[in-house]
């Protein structure tokens, strides 16, 4: 059973020897349990701003017919350079997190029309500096050359990071998918789930008792706080997101 915000927030209080909140009484707390209730928002986007890729962020599963294809997909459209990267976002508040920017792949496959064989390579990532030294002037002035289109090699992000840009400019449909992540919501009612599994709660509850104790005048507990968060932070990342090993070793070298 997934842990909710009341629970997460007793769990706290409880440490704290504060008098839990109940269902009823949530919404009207006041107080330090207020405090504690804000203090989890806060440290669930503190966790978000410092590892904004973390699993429990992710826009969506990874792609059904192979996860390398990531969890977002958008169709390119033939002579359309810019793409916007979450569909139906209308401003930097409601677009996605962060993007895996060295993990975008194009393919024809399951593109309607296209037969073997497909188109499946990834992009190689530059800056948007790169393009404009390097690209810019000779491919805008492609824009109204089809003969000038082709196979995208290239993806860059655009100044403000809402679209990104493919290099050459398309000559047809393809699919392009890559790894987003979402901006974590702030909780607000007593049964909304929170999204890090029960393992690492511990992570949230740490960095509330820093807060905690920063709002009591309690610099050395808070201090103590702010260790533990960071080493059950530094565990989170270690068992989720460090790269797995480059090199397998065969044991029977040494026997």
């Amino acid at each position: 059973m997934a842990t909710t915000y009341l629970d997460l927030t007793n769990e706290i209080l409880r440490e704290l020897n504060e008098v839990p909140l109940t269902s009823t009484n949530f919404a009207s707390a006041v107080g330090l349990q207020q405090f504690v209730k804000d203090s989890i928002n806060k440290s669930i986007f503190d966790i978000a701003n410092e590892e904004p890729q973390l699993p429990f962020f992710s826009a969506g599963l990874s792609g059904a017919t192979d996860p390398f294809y990531g969890n977002t997909t958008v169709a390119s459209v033939a002579g359309q350079r810019w793409y916007t990267l979450k569909d139906g976002s209308s401003s930097l508040t409601t677009d996605f997190a962060s993007i895996d920017w060295d993990d975008f792949y194009i393919t024809t496959i399951n593109v309607s029309g296209e037969t073997a064989p497909f188109v499946s390579n990834g992009l190689k990532h530059i800056n948007l500096e790169e393009w404009r030294r390097f690209l810019r002037d000779s491919e805008n002035a492609d824009d109204a050359n089809t003969q000038a289109y082709g196979e995208p090699k290239y993806v860059f992000k655009s100044p403000d990071s809402r679209k990104f840009g493919l290099s050459p400019i398309p000559d047809k449909v393809y699919n392009i998918h890559f790894y987003a992540f979402n901006r974590p919501t702030a909780l607000s009612a007593f049964g909304d789930e929170i999204v890090f599994p029960e393992q690492y709660s511990n992570v949230i509850t740490a960095r509330v008792r820093y807060y905690v104790w920063q709002f009591k005048e309690s610099p050395q507990q808070a201090a103590f706080a702010l260790e533990d968060y960071k080493k059950s932070l530094k565990h989170m990342k270690s068992s989720l997101i460090n790269p797995t090993p480059r090199e397998m070793v065969d044991d029977r070298l040494y026997y």
